[in-house]
């Protein structure tokens, strides 16, 4: 990216700027393949994956956790 669009971009309000990063980001998320990982992030997910796969009943359920993170005190600030 040039600088001159580069500036053009930062001139934009918070709120233009983040609604851009969002449609940047989504068109990410469209085709994950295309960001590699490196190794030390494959070797964790696999750790991961492993972790479960032994002991599948070890984790929580994502909406368990959510709920806890949203009642603790400094989520609401």
């Amino acid at each position: 990216m040039r600088s001159k669009e580069l500036s053009k971009i930062l001139e934009l309000s918070v709120a233009q700027r983040l609604v851009i990063m969002s449609q940047i980001w989504e068109s990410i998320t469209e085709s994950p393949d295309s960001v590699p990982l490196t190794a030390a992030q494959q070797q964790e997910l696999d750790a991961r994956l492993n972790s479960y796969y032994e002991n599948p009943k070890a984790g929580q359920p994502w909406e368990k956790i959510k709920e806890k993170l949203l009642s603790t005190p400094c989520a609401a600030k």
